[in-house]
């Protein structure tokens, strides 16, 4: 019998390190030793690197530091996190031991008759306890690959928080793009219509001194109330953009009208990004990072079906002490019990069964998932890198193009004063100076866009803080 005793534990114990369903490791996908447009030198950590700052603006600087800390979205993400750390604690609680107490006192009171006699009462009073222990064996590692589970799944609650950190800068900083570019737009639609006025006046002294025709007045006023008829949507385009960006920021929409309404030059980055190569971004990009830790977590879900499939052992035990006192008798009575009880799943229509099958289809789903976000981030560098290494191309090109309409307009705005041409002439250069004007405009929004796009792909700027410490750690912290 003794070494039955002896035995019986170690059995215990050697059980308990069994673990069900497969061990998590990190997945692996062929990638290029390097972008096609790009070099070979990796990046590094980019996630602390401010790349906004390349625009030299320090409105915009403000903007986004602010941002970081009051965007709803980010926030909401923040909060997440803790409810995933609430989760692990809920995960790792099951493997242990409960422990629960209770207590109860009650009085009661008999009143009644007896033949011939006088009438009677009997109080009882009773106070009683409880002391209660139960504790499931996790022979198997059900609740450790819970708790590997929750813990996945925390990880993947900060890679959430940083997505949405990544997704809130491409959005303020684009928005602030496109609200300088509309800026710009409604300064080049003023100069234009100062210089169409300007035109029109012209023509209506010489149509007054005979140099002109009626039609000339009418086409130069035409050209007038176009540029007037442009203005309004351009402002609203405008206001717009400055909305979306105080909604961004927790205020509301018209909070920055005023500020924004200052002014400021079109953002356009003055340094070089390197972009590094395919392999950073397993490490870089919180999308990937999140999608390698809902794979983690799937995958430890396979193990929690599997457990249940082997029996289960619990161990629990009571102790219940009582006093119960009456008018004649007064005692005591206390009982106990401690025992193992054992589960065995027999038949049960093959739903555990099924239950494995499916967390094994939800981690392989998973996988796709990982690999999906790992070639669709390639994907977003190469875009971006061909756009970025061809920008400035475009860009150079219409100012030229600028240039050479400006002189053109000026010529043959000479050329009419002195009758030598016609009013034709010199409204068709004010046209190509307008379309050649809002083409490099937007040629420069183009470009600050790209620029945006190529740090968001690699994953850049999201851990920023400006305390020095990354995001994860604040997440961490609140």
């Amino acid at each position: 019998m003794v070494s039955i005793r002896v035995a019986a534990p170690l059995a215990l114990l050697l059980l308990s390190g069994c673990v069900t369903g497969p061990d998590h490791t990190p997945p692996q996908t062929p990638l290029p030793d390097k972008f096609a447009e790009g070099g070979k030198k990796s990046a590094g950590d980019v996630s602390l690197a401010p790349w906004w700052t390349a625009f030299n603006d320090r409105r915009l600087d403000g903007l986004v530091e602010k941002g970081l800390s009051e965007n709803l979205d980010v926030l909401q993400a923040l909060e997440r996190i803790t409810s995933a750390e609430a989760n692990v604690v809920v995960a790792g609680a099951g493997a242990l031991p409960s422990l629960t107490l209770s207590a109860e006192e009650s009085v009661s009171r008999t009143t009644g008759t007896r033949d011939y006699e006088t009438r009677t009462t009997d109080t009882t009073s009773t106070s009683s306890g409880g002391l209660g222990v139960s504790w499931l064996l996790d022979l198997f590692g059900q609740y450790r690959r819970a708790k590997e589970g929750a813990a996945a799944s925390l990880d993947a609650a900060y890679a959430s928080a940083d997505v949405a950190k990544l997704s809130y800068l491409s959005d303020l900083v684009t928005s602030y793009i496109n609200a300088r570019y509309y800026q710009e737009r409604i300064a080049i639609a003023k100069k234009n219509l100062a210089s169409r006025r300007e035109t029109l006046e012209l023509t209506k002294l010489q149509l007054e001194a005979g140099a002109a025709s009626r039609l000339d007045v009418v086409q130069s006023e035409g050209l007038v109330n176009q540029t007037l008829a442009d203005l309004p949507g351009l402002e609203t385009n405008f206001r717009k953009s400055a909305h979306h960006i105080a909604t961004l920021l927790g205020l509301p929409a018209s909070a920055l009208i005023s500020d924004l309404q200052k002014g400021s030059p079109q953002p356009i980055a003055r340094r070089s990004v390197n972009a590094g190569v395919p392999a950073d971004l397993i490490r870089n990009r919180p999308d990937i990072r999140k999608a390698e830790r809902d794979l983690a977590a799937a995958t430890a879900e396979i193990g929690v079906a599997e457990a249940q499939l082997y029996p289960s052992i619990t161990l629990g035990g009571t102790i219940s002490p009582s006093f119960v006192a009456t008018k004649g008798l007064t005692g005591s009575l206390t009982s106990w019990s401690f025992g193992p009880s054992l589960t065995l799943p027999i038949f049960d229509g093959g739903r555990l069964k099924a239950n494995v099958d499916i967390a094994n289809s939800t981690a392989r789903v998973q996988y796709i998932a990982w690999k999906a976000a790992v070639l669709n981030a390639v994907e977003e560098v190469e875009n971006a890198l061909a756009a970025v290494n061809r920008d400035s191309q475009t860009v150079n090109a219409l100012r030229a193009t600028v240039r050479s309409y400006e002189e053109a307009l000026s010529l043959s705005t000479a050329s009419y004063k002195d009758g030598a041409s016609s009013l034709l002439d010199v409204l068709d250069a004010q046209r190509s100076v307008s379309s050649a004007q809002a083409s490099l405009a937007a040629a420069v929004q183009q470009m600050a866009a790209d620029y945006v796009a190529l740090n968001v792909a690699i994953g850049g700027g999201y851990a920023f803080d400006t305390k020095g410490t990354s995001g994860t750690k604040v997440a961490k912290a609140m």
